[in-house]
């Protein structure tokens, strides 16, 4: 077995044994790089000289028994969103792109750096992270390690692609509306938007508020793991949360026995693709296996997609606010029109969708009295044909997101897992908690995964 195939948990105890190098480890994900990621176009940047510089780095530190962190020597990506110090930040456009290299890493880029973590490069992003799939004006289409014709999601589709097809154990992605969420859904892979403010951000995303970063990896405790790494302080954000009491590491490993569980098939208003609606159903039969109360329970909040518009399409405003209209006719024309539409609303108009947000707190808050999570599937269809914002090339991507987006309106944390196959494509388990129970969820991840084999299966482009 090649060494990209492994987790960063199993690299890093071969690490401290001293049965892997992570010179090897490099290697082996710059190889998988090579071979494949021109049939899945997941990496903007790869920046072979100085990961390996990095990993004999590491080798030494390993050799000598002092590792300078927990991610001493794993083979990490960046989604194209994040600043990362020596390499340009594109944000997948040819307009808003920062030509020289930055100067200075972002948060949670400089606590993986800190931890001894090997950068191999960027990874794909849509223009300015606007959508729900990744494809760009700069970059083109970033498509399905399980089908090179479908879409890997978005809008941290990069990140998906490339923890997948084992180049690099992990990736930083960001999630405003379910962009690590989605392609890990569609990829087979995992991901964990933590609780708003878990995570510092750096400079503040345009969406505002709705923006959270997160781990992508294969498992949810290197979901955990990563976790533990990026939640670290940051004077540079503001809205930063004091520092977890726990490890979620430690959480992760404490299971689901005695929890209350809802679960939610359709949120009371989805429709859901049969082979997903199967699916879901035998993952939530696990819980109960693993000692969980299960109930069937929706939230109760009817679909906000109206003003998450007006909240999402006023923050593209905001990210085209500075480029003039020959700057803009070089951008993604759908992120254009939506952000000319964003320019129209009034501040009664987002105070609105504010007080919206308000009262899907207050609802998900009394709803978490009763239940320790809430269990949704985290996508209603399987991924679709790559380069289009939808299944039918008409309509946003929200069309086709409905159980993502309202969790950002909430900002609690949620997980997805792979749960099962619809068209032989990947299908995702949503796991939510309430906010600040970042633990839980992933130990209710972990669980699953444990008791099931979906996360071992291999994708197509490495049979």
């Amino acid at each position: 077995m090649s060494t990209a195939d492994l987790s960063a948990t199993e690299l890093l105890a071969g690490y401290e044994k001293g049965e892997i190098s992570p010179v090897d480890a490099t290697r082996d994900a710059l190889d998988r790089i090579e071979e494949h990621d021109a049939k899945v176009h997941a990496f903007t940047l790869v920046d072979a000289d100085s990961a390996l510089a990095s990993a004999r780095g590491s080798e030494a530190r390993w050799k000598a028994g002092t590792p300078c962190g927990p991610l001493d020597g794993v083979p990490t990506s960046i989604k194209d969103i994040l600043l990362t110090k020596g390499w340009p930040t594109t944000r997948g456009s040819w307009v808003a792109a920062q030509p020289e290299p930055f100067d200075v890493d972002g948060p949670p880029v400089a606590r993986v750096r800190e931890a001894g973590a090997v950068l191999l490069g960027k990874v794909t992003t849509p223009e300015y992270a606007w959508k729900g799939v990744t494809d760009s004006p700069r970059w083109g289409v970033t498509t399905n390690p399980w089908d090179p014709t479908k879409t890997a999601g978005g809008s941290s589709g990069g990140s998906s692609a490339a923890v997948g097809l084992g180049m690099g154990a992990l990736s930083l992605g960001t999630d405003a509306g379910g962009s690590v969420r989605i392609p890990a859904a569609f990829t087979g892979t995992v991901a964990h938007k933590s609780t708003y403010g878990r995570v510092a951000h750096h400079p503040g995303s345009p969406f505002g508020t709705l923006a959270h970063v997160g781990p992508m990896t294969r498992t949810a405790l290197d979901s955990a793991l990563l976790l533990d790494v990026i939640a670290g302080f940051d004077a540079r954000d503001p809205w930063l949360l004091d520092a977890p009491p726990r490890s979620f590491a430690e959480q992760a490993l404490e299971g689901v026995a005695g929890l209350r569980i809802a679960v939610s098939p359709t949120l009371g208003y989805v429709d859901v693709h049969p082979e997903v609606a199967a699916a879901f159903d035998a993952a939530a039969e696990v819980f109960a296996r693993l000692g969980a109360t299960v109930e069937r329970a929706d939230p109760g909040f009817a679909d906000c997609v109206e003003p998450f518009h007006v909240l999402w399409f006023a923050g593209a405003a905001k990210c085209l606010e500075p480029y003039s209209a020959e700057q803009r006719s070089r951008m993604d024309p759908a992120l254009v029109e939506i952000a000319e539409l964003g320019a129209t609303y009034s501040a009664t108009d987002f105070l609105g969708a504010m007080a919206v947000r308000n009262e899907m707190g207050s609802l998900m808050g009394a709803f978490h009295l009763d239940y320790d999570l809430l269990l949704t599937p985290t996508l209603p269809i399987p991924a679709f044909d790559g380069g289009r914002e939808t299944p039918s090339g008409t309509g946003r991507w929200t069309s086709w997101t409905p159980f993502t987006y309202p969790f950002n309106m909430t900002q609690q944390p949620a997980a997805t897992v792979p749960c099962g196959f619809a068209e032989g494509l990947p299908v995702g388990l949503q796991i939510i908690g309430p906010r600040h129970a970042d633990g839980r969820v992933l130990a209710a991840a972990h669980a699953y995964e444990q008791a099931t084999d979906h996360h071992e299966v291999v994708p197509t482009l490495l049979r």
